[in-house]
Protein backbone atom coordinates (compact mmCIF):
# COMPACT_ATOMS: atom_id res chain seq x y z
CA UNK A 1 0.00 0.00 0.00
CA UNK A 2 1.17 3.54 -0.63
CA UNK A 3 -0.16 7.07 -0.51
CA UNK A 4 -1.32 7.17 -4.12
CA UNK A 5 -5.03 7.72 -4.69
CA UNK A 6 -5.19 5.57 -7.86
CA UNK A 7 -6.49 2.69 -5.71
CA UNK A 8 -8.54 4.85 -3.37
CA UNK A 9 -9.90 3.19 -0.28
CA UNK A 10 -13.33 3.92 1.17
CA UNK A 11 -12.60 5.04 4.73
CA UNK A 12 -15.18 5.73 7.44
CA UNK A 13 -13.87 7.96 10.24
CA UNK A 14 -15.44 8.63 13.63
CA UNK A 15 -14.43 9.46 17.20
CA UNK A 16 -15.87 10.02 20.67
CA UNK A 17 -14.67 13.59 21.20
CA UNK A 18 -17.11 15.12 18.71
CA UNK A 19 -16.81 16.29 15.14
CA UNK A 20 -15.13 19.61 16.10
CA UNK A 21 -12.22 18.05 18.00
CA UNK A 22 -8.62 18.57 16.96
CA UNK A 23 -8.02 14.82 17.03
CA UNK A 24 -10.50 13.91 14.31
CA UNK A 25 -9.38 16.81 12.13
CA UNK A 26 -5.80 15.56 12.40
CA UNK A 27 -6.88 12.01 11.54
CA UNK A 28 -8.63 13.30 8.43
CA UNK A 29 -5.41 15.06 7.38
CA UNK A 30 -3.46 11.83 7.85
CA UNK A 31 -5.88 9.65 5.89
CA UNK A 32 -6.71 11.96 2.97
CA UNK A 33 -3.96 10.54 0.74
CA UNK A 34 -5.32 7.01 1.15
CA UNK A 35 -8.77 7.38 -0.35
CA UNK A 36 -12.28 8.74 -0.10
CA UNK A 37 -13.25 9.80 3.40
CA UNK A 38 -16.65 9.70 5.05
CA UNK A 39 -16.65 11.31 8.47
CA UNK A 40 -19.58 10.52 10.79
CA UNK A 41 -18.92 11.75 14.30
CA UNK A 42 -20.92 12.63 17.40
CA UNK A 43 -22.31 16.14 17.70
CA UNK A 44 -20.97 16.32 21.25
CA UNK A 45 -18.29 14.63 23.32
CA UNK A 46 -19.27 10.97 23.95
CA UNK A 47 -16.42 9.53 26.02
CA UNK A 48 -17.12 6.47 28.14
CA UNK A 49 -19.94 5.21 25.91
CA UNK A 50 -18.26 1.95 24.90
CA UNK A 51 -20.62 0.24 22.38
CA UNK A 52 -23.75 2.00 23.66
CA UNK A 53 -26.44 2.70 21.08
CA UNK A 54 -29.76 4.51 21.19
CA UNK A 55 -32.60 2.02 21.58
CA UNK A 56 -36.33 2.34 22.15
CA UNK A 57 -36.99 4.57 19.15
CA UNK A 58 -34.99 7.40 20.70
CA UNK A 59 -34.74 10.23 18.12
CA UNK A 60 -31.25 11.19 16.92
CA UNK A 61 -30.56 14.43 15.07
CA UNK A 62 -28.24 14.04 12.07
CA UNK A 63 -26.78 16.67 9.79
CA UNK A 64 -24.75 16.60 6.61
CA UNK A 65 -22.15 19.29 7.11
CA UNK A 66 -20.28 19.30 3.82
CA UNK A 67 -19.38 17.27 0.77
CA UNK A 68 -16.67 17.70 -1.79
CA UNK A 69 -14.85 15.20 -4.01
CA UNK A 70 -13.28 12.56 -1.78
CA UNK A 71 -14.56 13.90 1.52
CA UNK A 72 -17.96 14.23 3.20
CA UNK A 73 -18.79 15.22 6.79
CA UNK A 74 -21.77 14.34 8.97
CA UNK A 75 -22.59 14.64 12.63
CA UNK A 76 -25.14 12.73 14.68
CA UNK A 77 -26.33 13.57 18.16
CA UNK A 78 -25.56 9.99 19.20
CA UNK A 79 -22.86 7.64 20.44
CA UNK A 80 -19.74 6.67 18.46
CA UNK A 81 -21.12 3.17 17.92
CA UNK A 82 -24.33 4.67 16.54
CA UNK A 83 -22.24 6.84 14.22
CA UNK A 84 -20.60 3.73 12.75
CA UNK A 85 -23.97 2.05 12.35
CA UNK A 86 -25.36 5.15 10.63
CA UNK A 87 -22.38 5.36 8.30
CA UNK A 88 -22.60 1.73 7.26
CA UNK A 89 -26.41 1.47 7.10
CA UNK A 90 -27.48 4.91 5.87
CA UNK A 91 -24.55 6.30 3.90
CA UNK A 92 -22.73 3.35 2.36
CA UNK A 93 -25.98 1.33 2.22
CA UNK A 94 -25.21 -1.20 -0.55
CA UNK A 95 -21.48 -1.45 0.13
CA UNK A 96 -19.20 -1.33 3.10
CA UNK A 97 -16.20 0.85 3.83
CA UNK A 98 -12.81 -0.78 3.44
CA UNK A 99 -11.84 0.30 6.94
CA UNK A 100 -13.18 2.24 9.92
CA UNK A 101 -10.72 4.40 11.85
CA UNK A 102 -11.79 5.86 15.19
CA UNK A 103 -9.93 8.77 16.80
CA UNK A 104 -7.60 10.39 17.33
CA UNK A 105 -8.74 10.23 20.94
CA UNK A 106 -7.67 12.96 23.34
CA UNK A 107 -6.34 10.63 26.04
CA UNK A 108 -4.98 7.12 26.40
CA UNK A 109 -7.21 4.08 25.82
CA UNK A 110 -4.93 1.41 27.22
CA UNK A 111 -5.57 -1.25 29.83
CA UNK A 112 -8.94 -1.24 31.53
CA UNK A 113 -9.73 2.16 30.03
CA UNK A 114 -10.46 0.33 26.78
CA UNK A 115 -13.73 -1.43 27.74
CA UNK A 116 -15.27 1.95 28.67
CA UNK A 117 -14.00 3.89 25.66
CA UNK A 118 -16.31 5.25 23.00
CA UNK A 119 -13.31 5.31 20.65
CA UNK A 120 -12.88 1.58 21.16
CA UNK A 121 -16.65 1.05 21.02
CA UNK A 122 -16.77 2.51 17.52
CA UNK A 123 -14.00 0.17 16.34
CA UNK A 124 -15.84 -2.73 17.99
CA UNK A 125 -19.03 -1.83 16.12
CA UNK A 126 -17.15 -1.92 12.85
CA UNK A 127 -15.69 -5.33 13.71
CA UNK A 128 -19.22 -6.56 14.44
CA UNK A 129 -20.12 -5.49 10.89
CA UNK A 130 -17.06 -7.41 9.62
CA UNK A 131 -15.23 -4.24 8.61
CA UNK A 132 -11.52 -3.90 9.51
CA UNK A 133 -11.12 -1.23 12.16
CA UNK A 134 -8.50 0.69 14.09
CA UNK A 135 -8.85 2.86 17.19
CA UNK A 136 -6.16 5.53 17.62
CA UNK A 137 -5.41 7.45 20.83
CA UNK A 138 -2.79 9.88 22.13
CA UNK A 139 -1.82 10.01 25.80
CA UNK A 140 -2.76 13.69 26.11
CA UNK A 141 -6.18 14.82 27.35
CA UNK A 142 -5.66 18.47 26.43
CA UNK A 143 -8.11 20.02 23.96
CA UNK A 144 -5.05 21.49 22.17
CA UNK A 145 -2.99 18.30 22.21
CA UNK A 146 0.00 18.08 19.86
CA UNK A 147 -0.77 15.25 17.43
CA UNK A 148 2.42 15.61 15.38
CA UNK A 149 3.75 12.26 16.63
CA UNK A 150 0.65 10.56 15.24
CA UNK A 151 0.86 12.44 11.94
CA UNK A 152 4.45 11.30 11.46
CA UNK A 153 4.32 7.71 12.71
CA UNK A 154 0.77 6.43 12.17
CA UNK A 155 0.82 6.09 8.34
CA UNK A 156 3.19 3.08 8.20
CA UNK A 157 1.29 1.45 11.07
CA UNK A 158 -1.99 1.99 9.21
CA UNK A 159 -0.54 0.41 6.08
CA UNK A 160 0.83 -2.65 7.87
CA UNK A 161 -2.38 -3.28 9.80
CA UNK A 162 -4.36 -3.31 6.57
CA UNK A 163 -1.92 -5.56 4.72
CA UNK A 164 -3.43 -8.72 3.29
CA UNK A 165 -3.98 -11.45 5.81
CA UNK A 166 -6.82 -13.37 7.36
CA UNK A 167 -8.21 -11.92 10.59
CA UNK A 168 -10.43 -13.66 13.08
CA UNK A 169 -14.04 -12.55 13.31
CA UNK A 170 -14.35 -9.66 15.73
CA UNK A 171 -10.70 -8.58 15.65
CA UNK A 172 -9.83 -4.89 15.71
CA UNK A 173 -6.73 -2.89 16.63
CA UNK A 174 -6.21 -0.51 19.54
CA UNK A 175 -3.26 1.84 18.90
CA UNK A 176 -1.94 4.17 21.60
CA UNK A 177 0.70 6.87 21.18
CA UNK A 178 2.84 8.32 23.99
CA UNK A 179 2.90 12.07 24.54
CA UNK A 180 6.34 12.52 23.00
CA UNK A 181 7.92 14.07 19.92
CA UNK A 182 8.30 11.49 17.15
CA UNK A 183 12.09 11.61 17.51
CA UNK A 184 11.82 10.43 21.12
CA UNK A 185 9.49 7.48 20.54
CA UNK A 186 11.39 4.26 21.27
CA UNK A 187 9.51 2.10 18.78
CA UNK A 188 6.36 0.04 18.37
CA UNK A 189 5.29 -2.85 20.60
CA UNK A 190 2.50 -5.38 20.10
CA UNK A 191 0.93 -5.62 23.53
CA UNK A 192 -1.94 -6.92 25.62
CA UNK A 193 -4.42 -4.92 27.68
CA UNK A 194 -3.01 -4.04 31.04
CA UNK A 195 -4.67 -4.40 34.42
CA UNK A 196 -5.63 -1.27 36.28
CA UNK A 197 -8.39 0.18 38.37
CA UNK A 198 -9.67 3.55 39.59
CA UNK A 199 -9.75 4.90 43.12
CA UNK A 200 -11.51 7.95 44.57
CA UNK A 201 -13.70 8.07 41.47
CA UNK A 202 -16.71 10.01 42.75
CA UNK A 203 -15.80 13.54 43.76
CA UNK A 204 -17.95 16.64 44.32
CA UNK A 205 -18.81 18.21 40.99
CA UNK A 206 -16.90 21.34 40.00
CA UNK A 207 -18.43 22.92 36.87
CA UNK A 208 -15.12 24.60 36.04
CA UNK A 209 -12.89 21.54 36.40
CA UNK A 210 -12.59 21.10 32.63
CA UNK A 211 -11.27 24.61 32.12
CA UNK A 212 -8.93 24.24 35.11
CA UNK A 213 -7.42 21.09 33.62
CA UNK A 214 -7.10 22.60 30.15
CA UNK A 215 -9.77 20.28 28.77
CA UNK A 216 -12.66 21.09 26.49
CA UNK A 217 -15.42 23.10 28.20
CA UNK A 218 -18.71 21.58 29.29
CA UNK A 219 -20.44 23.16 26.32
CA UNK A 220 -18.40 20.90 24.04
CA UNK A 221 -19.88 17.97 25.92
CA UNK A 222 -23.38 19.15 25.12
CA UNK A 223 -23.79 20.36 28.72
CA UNK A 224 -24.94 23.96 29.03
CA UNK A 225 -26.41 23.77 32.54
CA UNK A 226 -24.94 24.08 35.99
CA UNK A 227 -26.30 21.59 38.52
CA UNK A 228 -29.20 22.79 40.63
CA UNK A 229 -29.71 19.82 42.93
CA UNK A 230 -33.06 19.13 44.44
CA UNK A 231 -33.32 19.12 48.25
CA UNK A 232 -31.27 16.26 49.66
CA UNK A 233 -29.27 15.67 46.46
CA UNK A 234 -25.50 15.90 46.13
CA UNK A 235 -23.78 16.26 42.76
CA UNK A 236 -20.70 14.19 41.89
CA UNK A 237 -18.44 13.72 38.90
CA UNK A 238 -16.33 10.69 38.02
CA UNK A 239 -12.69 11.73 37.92
CA UNK A 240 -10.50 9.60 40.20
CA UNK A 241 -6.97 8.22 39.97
CA UNK A 242 -5.96 5.40 37.66
CA UNK A 243 -3.82 2.79 39.45
CA UNK A 244 -1.81 0.09 37.67
CA UNK A 245 -2.35 -3.27 39.37
CA UNK A 246 0.82 -5.00 40.67
CA UNK A 247 0.08 -8.19 38.71
CA UNK A 248 -0.22 -6.50 35.31
CA UNK A 249 2.08 -8.23 32.78
CA UNK A 250 5.28 -6.43 31.80
CA UNK A 251 4.16 -6.24 28.16
CA UNK A 252 0.95 -4.44 29.08
CA UNK A 253 -0.01 -1.56 26.85
CA UNK A 254 -0.17 1.14 29.53
CA UNK A 255 3.31 0.19 30.76
CA UNK A 256 4.80 0.25 27.26
CA UNK A 257 3.19 3.63 26.49
CA UNK A 258 4.57 5.07 29.74
CA UNK A 259 8.02 3.85 28.68
CA UNK A 260 7.82 5.70 25.36
CA UNK A 261 6.52 3.08 22.92
CA UNK A 262 3.61 3.11 20.52
CA UNK A 263 1.42 0.13 21.36
CA UNK A 264 -0.76 -2.01 19.13
CA UNK A 265 -3.17 -4.20 21.04
CA UNK A 266 -5.27 -6.62 18.98
CA UNK A 267 -8.65 -6.94 20.64
CA UNK A 268 -11.64 -9.10 19.84
CA UNK A 269 -15.38 -8.85 20.35
CA UNK A 270 -15.54 -12.47 21.45
CA UNK A 271 -14.54 -12.23 25.09
CA UNK A 272 -15.43 -15.84 25.89
CA UNK A 273 -13.09 -17.21 28.56
CA UNK A 274 -11.87 -20.38 26.85
CA UNK A 275 -9.90 -21.54 29.90
CA UNK A 276 -12.99 -21.23 32.07
CA UNK A 277 -15.01 -23.21 29.51
CA UNK A 278 -12.73 -26.19 30.09
CA UNK A 279 -12.88 -25.77 33.87
CA UNK A 280 -16.70 -25.73 33.82
CA UNK A 281 -16.79 -28.81 31.60
CA UNK A 282 -14.54 -30.52 34.10
CA UNK A 283 -17.13 -29.85 36.78
CA UNK A 284 -19.54 -32.09 34.94
CA UNK A 285 -22.07 -29.60 33.64
CA UNK A 286 -22.34 -31.45 30.31
CA UNK A 287 -22.98 -34.95 31.61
Amino acid sequence: MNNQRHEAMKILITNDDGYTSKGIKTLVEILRPYGDLTIVAPKYHQSGMSMAVALGHKPMAARKLSEEPGERWFYIDATPSSCVKFGIDNIFVTEKPDVVVSGINHGINAGMCAPYSGTIGAASEAALARVPSIAVSLCDFSRDADFSVVKELFPPIFEKLLAEGKRSFGTFYNVNFPQLPASEVKGVRVTRLGRMHWEREFQPFDPYIYEKLGLRPLEDLGVTWRPEPEPGEEVYAMVGDMITDPDTPENSDQIMVSEGYITITPQNLDNTDMVEIERLRGLGFER
